[in-house]
């Protein structure tokens, strides 16, 4: 990697946004793909996106934006994928340039819905990407205190340490602070499962349920996360450093979490649909509430998941919130 490498985004929400605003500290140009050609043109001509942190303002001249995803998937070496997981799958159909020596960076919340698997994983068997090519971003870090330039942290995780350094360096700045891990799957997994752990805290929070309990629930359910993550993928790891206890304790506990909010909602009577419908962005954690527990069910020895089935139970079978919690409570220690 002798010579710079170009960066594009692929997305358009605030996790997208808030990644161009990081890489634009560093490099002269960004590649940055997004469906709606309204939102490519009003950015060009304004500087700020109309939807999302739309106080972020850009230099128009450092962003190559393209409605095209194969114009913007050949411009770049690292292509950054921060499309919801629910429209991974749909957007990358559109894909036909060949990107196998690409490095594919994930920043995408959740499980592919349509195959089951990792975002990593699916850019490994559908586009024969190499595996020491597939890197995950993890936070703690939510877009909106990027926005604002608050001070910051990310895990990048890779299996080769020069290429997962080297994407560090592009995101780090004054405000972001970066470190690097070769558990690619495991974090993946975390970024995955800390958005159904919020919709579970927000969920409580939306039945009255206060701080003790809520310490209750977190301290559960990180270590839930380790056994879930342990059955999928056996490595050594410590489930206290930031990418996993981090992550899952900002979007468990913060105010910008959309997870938190969505969860919150349906604890005070909102259905899943009136829920999806009120919010303005998606809740990662109702897709990945579905895929956790299908790859558990898929396992000849089931992981107990008391929260993920609680939270599933809620979402997916119509089960009454205050009632399911209630039976969660005697299930926590």
């Amino acid at each position: 990697m002798s010579k710079p490498l170009k960066y594009a985004v692929f997305g358009s929400g605030s996790w997208a946004t808030a990644i161009v605003k990081m890489l634009s500290e560093n490099q002269q140009e960004i590649g940055w793909y997004m469906r709606s050609v309204y939102i490519k043109e009003y950015i060009l001509k304004e500087q700020h996106n109309p939807s999302y942190l739309s106080s972020v303002e850009f230099h128009t001249e450092q962003l190559n934006i393209s409605n095209d995803i194969n114009e913007i998937a050949a411009y770049a070496d690292v292509l950054i994928f921060a499309v919801p997981s629910a429209f991974m799958y749909s957007e990358l159909e559109k894909l036909t340039y060949d990107i196998k020596d690409k490095i594919i960076v994930s920043a995408v919340k959740g499980i592919i819905p349509e195959t089951g698997k990792l975002v990593g994983e699916h850019f490994v068997d559908i586009y024969k990407v190499p595996f020491e090519n597939i890197a995950v971003i993890a936070g703690p870090c939510h877009a909106e205190e990027v926005a604002l330039e608050r001070l910051s942290y990310l895990t990048i995780s890779c299996a080769d340490a020069g290429k997962a350094q080297t994407i560090a360096d592009a995101l780090s700045s004054d405000y972001i602070k970066t470190k690097i891990s070769d558990d690619i799957i495991g974090t993946e997994y975390a970024v995955m499962l800390k958005n159904i752990y919020a919709i579970a805290a927000g969920i409580a929070h939306g039945l009255g349920y206060g701080d003790n309990f809520q310490s209750v629930l977190m301290s559960n359910a990180i270590r839930e996360m380790k056994r879930f993550i342990k059955k999928m993928h056996k490595m050594k790891r410590n489930i206290n450093n930031s990418a996993y206890l981090g992550d899952l304790l900002v979007t468990g506990y913060s105010t910008f979490s959309r997870n938190r909010m969505f969860g919150n909602m349906i604890g005070k009577g909102y259905t899943v649909k009136s829920a999806q419908m009120e919010m303005s962005m998606i809740a990662e954690g109702y897709y990945a509430t579905k895929s956790a527990h299908l790859l558990n069910k898929k396992n000849k020895k089931k992981t107990r998941l008391p929260i993920i089935n609680a939270v599933y139970q809620v979402l997916y079978e119509e089960k009454d919130a205050k009632k399911t919690f209630k039976k969660l409570t005697e299930k926590l220690d």
